[in-house]
């Protein structure tokens, strides 16, 4: 399978180069950054540290996409927006990590995902995908005696709070509630602000040195508490995660695809 990567200088997009390169059955495409990047032109091989593999880093996503089976994006709102256009033009398998969307932005990969099979998730480790899975059990299960805290944790470079992540396990709990996320949320608390509402789910957001991700689900009530966490060690996990997706969805049916697909949860 022959995968290419947008945005591939970035910490992310090292490691999906390396991912690929490491997959037995996948052929690295390609790779692109935005036009007056220093990365330009250098040998996908040598900007991981590997031995050269003889594909240069180029600017033209277009013609990354006309080579590649499926393409994995872990980018920005922007530049995801107009790759899912040229998946849908394409046809082409498009991987998407990209957090911070906007419901408008998540509208438009609905659109796109008419045309082919685009797998959107907020986090590709499989870890946290089982965690999610939990979590909506675990929100079924316990009725709204028990409050929902989503506290999370990244290094001091991350731009979009709270983490796609905490919002993916929020809209899980709410889920398993039945409830909408946006119903019911608190993204922050400051000053004298009463009580806690019943069935809140709230956040907080932490941010710090150069922690990959943490990730905790509590559920508190009288007298107990349950605590659902995972934490990445390496970046590692959300890149394999990505490949993964990206074999899964090769001869999918065009729609919009989460990583519960891929997994079967």
């Amino acid at each position: 399978m022959r995968i290419g990567i947008v945005g591939c200088a970035g910490r992310m997009g090292k490691m999906l180069v390396g991912a690929v390169l490491d997959t037995e059955g996948c052929t690295l495409a390609g790779g692109t950054e935005r036009l007056g990047a220093d990365a330009l032109d250098r040998d996908l091989g040598e900007l991981v540290g590997r031995d050269r593999v003889g594909v240069p880093v180029e600017a033209d996503p277009k013609a990354l996409f006309q080579r590649s089976d499926a393409v994995i994006d872990f980018t920005a709102p922007a530049a995801t927006l107009l790759h899912a256009e040229l998946a849908a033009q394409s046809g082409r398998v498009l991987v998407v990590g990209t957090t911070g969307m906007s419901p408008e932005d998540e509208a438009k990969l609905r659109q796109a995902a008419v045309h082919t099979a685009i797998v959107y998730a907020p986090n590709f480790s499989i870890g946290v995908n089982l965690l999610m899975a939990l979590t909506e059990r675990a929100a079924a299960i316990l009725a709204d005696d028990y409050d929902i805290e989503i506290v999370e944790m990244h290094h001091r470079h991350k731009v979009d709070a709270p983490s796609g992540t905490a919002l993916g396990l929020g809209r899980a709990a709410a889920l398993g509630r039945a409830v909408a996320l946006d119903g019911v949320w608190c993204k922050s608390r400051d000053g004298h602000t009463g009580a806690r509402t019943k069935g809140e789910i709230g956040f907080a957001t932490l941010r710090g040195g150069d922690v990959v991700g943490d990730h905790t689900v509590m559920f508190a009530a009288e007298g107990e508490r349950v605590e659902l966490t995972h934490k990445a060690s390496s970046r590692a996990v959300f890149a394999k995660g990505a490949v993964r997706a990206a074999r899964w969805a090769a001869g999918k049916p065009p729609g919009l695809y989460t990583m519960r697909d891929v997994l079967g949860l």
